[in-house]
């Protein structure tokens, strides 16, 4: 079996690539981020077999959030904590789609384009949801940025996780759903393209958007984007929204490339799997160029401190306990008691760490725990900036 990683290539091909590519300082951290992760660079422990004379040396991992080895755990807990705060209502699952002629414009600005992205999708649902004469009352929305397809090419979207109504703070009472699809796509699609079109158009004029320097290129770009139609896709009520939980999570704390997809890489080039969406689902093999492989896994390193989760409505954390327990009672549901719902999508926030009296069983005999005889110190190094 290839012992391929995306720490592997980036350690053999990343300084070839950067003498012809300029990293971003994002970049630059997260591949320095992802060349340490578990290694004695970031300290560990040595474990020892309490039956055996089996040892282990054990380091930790670089908890970047663009690391493929990392964040397992924190995936897992936000697939449990969102898994708990389920209402007991059908949900929906909506998916926006940015038009691939906005992709230039997002390597020039990314953190401007994610943002306007979130505020026009939510603010296109919230203006469905309020009008009296569909669901008159406030929703709610948990959402997940995607920048990229399975080939890694760049592929923005945003995944919508949506309880199937709207409650009313005045009455006090939950409205359902009255479609199996929440609401009219056509629609949707439509008014998310006049929302961010528009939103487009006051960021520049606001000097957001200073480095597309084309008056002529940004406006012609505009109206062709306006007489297109824009790809909203809305999938049927979930019963079961556990599984689409479940899906996201798989993403959410995670970057494009998994190590499990990769083939082999040879001298020239990168070898990955991929499924093939606009052919049947077919898993096909894809061979890249090392230079070409990176520059595609790069363009999906998000700006420092950007939220890829956010929370919208009565799915708001300033608001949700309160929210959720009104609608629960409405609904003549007793409450569960929840976790803890802090938002776990921080790219500053460490992941858990086992106690130190956390045991494994040994690999050698199968039947001694591996206790921790010693702690490993980091060997601090610089942080590589470009």
């Amino acid at each position: 079996m290839s012992n391929v990683s995306m720490q592997s290539i980036l350690a053999t091909h990343l300084d070839h690539y950067r003498q012809h590519h300029t990293l971003t300082p994002q970049q630059a951290r997260a591949c320095h981020r992802i060349g340490l992760c578990r290694s004695a660079a970031l300290g560990g422990e040595q474990v020892r077999c309490s039956q055996c004379d089996f040892e282990q040396y054990r380091y930790h991992s670089c908890r970047n959030r663009h690391c493929p080895q990392c964040q397992r755990n924190a995936s897992e807990t936000w697939s449990r904590q969102r898994t708990a705060q389920l209402l007991p209502v059908p949900y929906f699952h909506l998916v926006f789609t940015l038009p691939h002629q906005l992709n230039p414009w997002v390597d020039l600005h990314p953190e401007v384009i994610y943002r306007l992205l979130f505020q026009c999708v939510w603010s296109t649902l919230k203006t469905f949801a309020n009008d009296p004469k569909r669901l008159d009352g406030d929703l709610g929305m948990i959402a997940v940025l995607h920048t990229w397809g399975q080939n890694l090419s760049r592929h923005i979207h945003l995944h919508c996780l949506i309880p199937g109504g709207a409650w009313n703070e005045e009455t006090q009472q939950w409205h359902p759903a009255k479609s199996s699809y929440l609401f009219p796509v056509r629609a949707l699609s439509r008014k998310f393209r006049g929302a961010m079109v528009n939103a487009l158009r006051k960021s520049r004029q606001a000097q957001a958007l200073h480095r597309l320097t084309d008056d002529k290129h940004f406006n012609d770009t505009l109206k062709q984007l306006m007489q297109t139609d824009w790809v909203v896709y809305t999938q049927a009520n979930i019963q079961r929204p556990e599984t689409i939980i479940n899906y996201l999570a798989r993403y959410t704390h995670k970057i494009a490339m998994d190590n499990h997809r990769l083939i082999d890489s040879d001298d020239q080039h990168v070898r990955f799997r991929y499924k093939d969406y606009r052919d049947h689902d077919k898993h096909k093999i894809m061979q890249l160029e090392h230079g070409e492989f990176i520059r595609r896994f790069l363009q999906h390193i998000l700006p420092d401190g950007f939220m890829r989760i956010r929370h919208y409505g009565i799915l708001a954390n300033r608001c949700r306990q309160q929210r959720t327990d009104s609608i629960k009672h409405a609904l003549a549901v007793t409450a569960e008691l929840d976790v803890d719902t802090r938002d776990q999508d921080s790219p500053h926030s460490p992941a858990p760490i086992p106690p130190a009296a956390t045991v494994c069983r040994c690999p050698r005999c199968k039947n001694g725990r591996l206790v921790i005889i010693a702690t490993l110190l980091p060997q601090r190094r610089r942080e590589v900036t470009d």
